[in-house]
């Protein structure tokens, strides 16, 4: 089997270095993949928006299964672009990646279907906005309705603060259209939890729960970030919240997805707030998170062109899906200054100390191969990831492996994985 895989992050090393273990898979591309990616598949350098590339590149290789990684070309269609001309696809079609790319669509689908969410309301008139916010509970929720690299949602605190942030995402048009329209929602509180769910239009499978880092800084200071690093599982997610989360969340976003004529292939996202009223959609995502694929694919006990194919074909039901009886943590090492400022193009010292070590993982974000070797030519440039048999041990041995790696201007918090102490 030929298998071409869209995108070139650290979720897309995480997708791709599973699928190499499969036996099915006889070649492996990527376009554009990226340093890491190019150990176990083919980079071919074709943007993952160049559809038309993408389409002619798969149809002269013979591509018996596309896998698109990212938000962006889910949203504006690639799954579509493939699937027209016959090519078996893993990821939602456009119609259906509408649940990430509007956050109004998203949260009108909660409230129709009654799926536990935090109350809300929309604009696209910035006048609005901010006479509704004269009479809103503060602290409150700003969240740009389009795409915006994970940053398009404003925490804040104050009028002024909440003021400024419609100023920002609706006038300064600081993530560019997706600013257009706003969605004000009220502020949770509680555990952050992310579940990633196989779906097949009908049926959805969860896989094992993660928590994010978004923040910059340690002590969840900073801005917002795409992810500094992740654990899984989350010993917040309990048994009785998933049975409460499948029931009342899970099955009925499908059901809801397919009553208006959106069947959702691929992977659901679903960014939960632990409240204490019991689990609500804090976000829905068209595909798996970055850096929550790369604790959670390791883990995966199946063959992952198995688990596809089943969501391809309609046939979830009949997959047994498995995850090893361990944990994992990932450290994001980050240029200094992301997510605003930073330099990139620095050598990356350390990578062979990861080759024939069980359990620990270096999933490349934004690396290039150059002459020298490998650079740094991103925000968020690798993913340390390490195993463990419990929580703690998985976190000791990723702050271990963090140090095996070097670059100029390398950062990271140090922190992450802090609120297992909070058990």
């Amino acid at each position: 089997m030929k298998v071409l895989i869209v995108g070139g992050g650290g979720r897309e090393h995480a997708i791709a270095w599973k699928v190499s273990k499969s036996p099915k898979v006889t070649k492996l591309y990527a376009a554009p993949g990226n340093a890491g990616i190019s150990e176990v598949a083919e980079c071919v350098d074709i943007s993952v928006m160049d559809f038309e590339r993408l389409v002619t590149f798969a149809k002269e290789k013979e591509i018996d299964l596309v896998i698109v990684g990212p938000d962006d070309p889910l949203v504006a269609g690639a799954a579509d672009a493939f699937s027209e001309v016959g090519f078996r696809v893993f990821g939602p079609a456009k119609n259906a990646a509408i649940i990430e790319g509007s956050k109004a669509f998203s949260k009108d689908l909660m409230k129709k279907y009654n799926i536990p969410s935090a109350a809300y309301e929309t604009f696209d008139d910035p006048k609005k906005a901010l006479e509704y916010l004269e009479t809103a509970k503060m602290p409150i929720v700003l969240k740009a309705d389009g795409l915006a690299l994970g940053k398009g949602v404003l925490i804040c605190n104050t009028l002024e603060d909440a003021k400024n942030g419609v100023k920002t995402l609706m006038l300064d048009k600081q993530f560019g259209k997706a600013g257009d329209r706003i969605v004000i929602e009220e502020f949770m509180t509680g555990r952050e939890v992310s579940v990633l769910c196989f779906c097949d239009g009908t049926d959805i499978k969860p896989m094992t729960s993660a928590q994010d880092h978004k923040r910059a800084k340690d002590g969840d200071k900073g801005l917002n970030t795409g992810g500094m690093g992740t654990f899984s599982p989350s010993p917040f997610y309990t048994d009785e919240i998933n049975e409460f989360c499948m029931e009342k969340i899970y099955k009925p976003t499908m059901a809801a997805m397919k009553q208006e004529g959106r069947d959702f292939k691929g992977v659901l996202f679903v960014g939960l707030m632990l409240t204490e009223d019991g689990p609500k959609v804090l976000e829905y995502n068209a595909r798996f998170g970055d850096p929550e694929a790369q604790v959670v694919i390791p883990r995966l006990k199946n063959d992952i062109i198995d688990v596809m194919e089943a969501c391809i074909d309609g046939k979830l039901k009949d997959v047994d899906l498995q995850f090893e009886d361990n944990a994992a943590v990932c450290v994001v090492l980050a240029s200094d200054g992301y997510p605003e400022h930073y330099e990139k193009g620095f050598l990356i010292k350390g990578l062979d100390n990861f080759k024939d070590k069980d359990g620990y993982y270096v999933f490349h974000a934004g690396t290039k191969l150059t002459d020298e070797g490998v650079v740094t030519n991103g925000g968020r440039v690798l993913g340390v990831t390490a195993k463990g048999d419990d929580l703690f041990k998985a976190r000791a041995n990723a702050y271990e492996a963090v140090n095996w790696i070097d670059f100029d201007n390398k950062y990271m918090r140090h922190d992450i994985g802090k609120a297992i102490d909070e058990q």
